[in-house]
């Protein structure tokens, strides 16, 4: 008996417990049309993959937003499709007390995600000079176009001292992935 697997995802000729007499073939399995089966057209199915990476320290101590260097892009297939933003880098700030800074996801000159002020807390004598913190996220973004479309993160100072995106050089990436509407 084959093992059909249609476009619609309904298996056929698959007894209940897996093979016609009860056991599991995986070598029976493989070799059936299981690797011929497509996904039936639709929503969520991934369309394309494209990441971005860069080891670059960047530091401000001014209050304003700078770029990270962390940036990919990627251009849908279609106006319905969705990206799905995922990133990580490692953040520092310098010595001193309470200093704060911020990060936030951008979809070309638009801001699509503020995460807010992150405050490392109050340094004692003899501590070390820098407070790390790893930052990773994910956002589902809707892009509404089909030309290519860029995203990238920001970073500022929200006080004194120096905020620090991926401090010594540790690496950072962003992963697009475009979802099928």
């Amino acid at each position: 008996m084959a093992i059909t697997i249609s476009g619609d995802g309904s298996i056929t000729g698959l007894a209940v417990g897996g093979l016609p007499d009860g056991t599991v073939d995986n070598d029976t399995i493989a070799a059936a049309t299981i690797a011929d089966a497509k996904m039936a057209s639709g929503g969520g199915k991934v369309l394309q993959v494209v990441q971005g990476t860069t080891t670059t320290q960047v530091s401000t101590s001014a209050t304003t937003w700078i770029d990270s260097g962390l940036t990919a892009s990627i251009t849908p297939s279609s106006t319905s499709s969705k990206i799905l933003v995922f990133f990580t880098t490692m953040l520092a700030v310098g010595s001193g007390a309470d200093i704060h800074g911020g990060i936030r996801l951008m979809r070309g000159a638009s801001i699509i995600q503020d995460y807010g002020t992150y405050t490392w807390g109050n340094y004692d004598a003899g501590e070390n000079p820098f407070k790390y913190g790893s930052f990773s996220t994910n956002y589902l973004d809707s892009p509404s176009t089909v030309s290519a479309t860029t995203y990238k993160y920001q970073g500022r100072n929200y006080s004194y001292g120096t905020f620090y995106m991926q401090i010594a050089s540790r690496p950072a990436s962003i992963v697009l992935i475009e979802i099928g509407a």
